[in-house]
């Protein structure tokens, strides 16, 4: 994840890894952030604490911005000797990282994929699963406490949150959880809340998707959602035909859908992610191809008026650099990977768009992330 503050300063986080320790097994690891005051150009690591402090994590994460500054940073601790997560923690800064207080939401079994948004009035919400349902945790004191965590929905995974300008929540819920390893049936839809998370309503998603793991089924996991300046609700998605937008004036209960780009030869997208920006317009990324074909893809996109016509400028197709274990013969043990599930974007202050792409490539001992910033139409790097 990436995001700027409102000084200009620039952060990153993304999956650090783990390492097994000799007396227990567990992977505790330090959750990894840097920090950028030149627009990108450097970066620089962020201590945030020791495990002592809370500061644990190695898995999934996520990054928000308060109104006023306060950076907020939940990570996912995973066991890989259980194959489970384990804790959900969330540090706040309120000095551009220099100091951090964090917080245990959550030490329970199953843990999984955590999510901050922070709404208008300074309100953050975290959201997470575990083996019992999709849960949520708010601080109206800039992470000095939590409530207590309050379960949106019994069964599914915590997909995707976003915070609308009104102060809107949505929380798309999926049947995957567990990493994957549990499956619910009819747990596919968005959450919305609009009395800050004390009550929730379910609401059907457009599209056609298929979660159960298949040969030739579309890989899937974050299923992204964003809330426009004007209190729409957007969802981008992939089928076997291509990406499709959605949107929404009435909190989920009706969608108008779209495709933004349709499908070439037998070539599927899919791990889309979404972002809105402050001046009305959103921005994505997802992934198409596999092995040598594998592409990411920006895009920024100008939505018309109330479900008006879409507008939007994409990037060239973009080669990763990122390599996983080949289920191929020997004599090719590594083949081009996304190296997780989507590609934050977001947009800076400026207007440009920011995203940013692992580095993994055991080949030379390479590890790491690009950073990259798009502006113009079509999108230049």
């Amino acid at each position: 994840m990436v995001v700027e503050l409102p000084t200009g300063t620039l952060f990153l986080t993304g999956y650090a890894g783990g390492v097994y320790t000799k007396n227990t097994g567990m992977a505790q690891t330090v959750p990894e952030l840097w920090k950028s005051s030149d627009r990108g150009a450097t970066w620089t690591a962020v201590n945030v604490g020791t495990e002592s402090d809370g500061a644990r994590g190695n898995s999934d994460v996520d990054l928000a911005v308060g109104p006023h500054g306060a950076l907020y940073f939940v990570a996912l601790t995973y066991d890989p000797k259980l194959a489970e997560g384990t804790r959900v923690s969330v540090g706040v800064s309120e000095n551009e990282g220099r100091t951090w207080r964090w917080t245990t939401l959550s030490r329970e079994r199953f843990d999984d994929r955590p999510w901050v948004a922070v709404t208008p009035d300074g309100a953050a919400h975290v959201v997470w699963s575990d083996e019992s349902g999709v849960y949520h945790s708010v601080s109206h004191d800039h992470g000095v406490t939590w409530s207590a965590p309050n379960r949106i929905s019994s069964k599914g995974g915590s997909s995707d949150l976003a915070a609308g300008p009104n102060g809107e929540l949505a929380v798309r819920v999926i049947p995957l959880s567990a990493g994957g390893a549990k499956y619910a049936v009819n747990a596919d839809f968005v959450a919305i809340s609009t009395d800050g998370g004390a009550t929730w309503h379910k609401r059907k998603v457009p599209g056609q998707r298929n979660w159960t793991p298949a040969e030739g089924t579309i890989p899937r996991w974050v299923e992204p959602v964003a809330w426009d300046r004007d209190g729409d609700l957007w969802m981008l998605w992939t089928e076997a035909s291509g990406v499709w937008l959605a949107d929404s004036s009435d909190q989920g209960a009706s969608w108008k859908s779209r495709q933004l780009v349709k499908t070439s030869g037998d070539t599927l997208s899919y791990f889309p992610y979404l972002a809105a920006g402050r001046q009305g317009q959103l921005a994505a990324t997802w992934f198409s191809g596999a092995g040598d074909e594998l592409r990411w893809h920006a895009c920024e996109i100008w939505p018309g008026r109330k479900g008006g016509h879409v507008r939007f400028a994409r990037s060239t197709p973009l080669t990763v650099d990122s390599w996983g274990p080949s289920e191929l013969p020997a004599s090719l043990p590594f083949v081009q990977s996304t190296a997780g599930e989507y590609l934050p974007v977001s947009f800076a202050r400026d207007g440009d768009l920011m995203a940013a792409s692992p580095i993994q490539d055991p080949r030379e001992n390479r590890y790491g992330f690009a950073f990259w910033r798009f502006k113009g139409q079509p999108l230049s790097r």
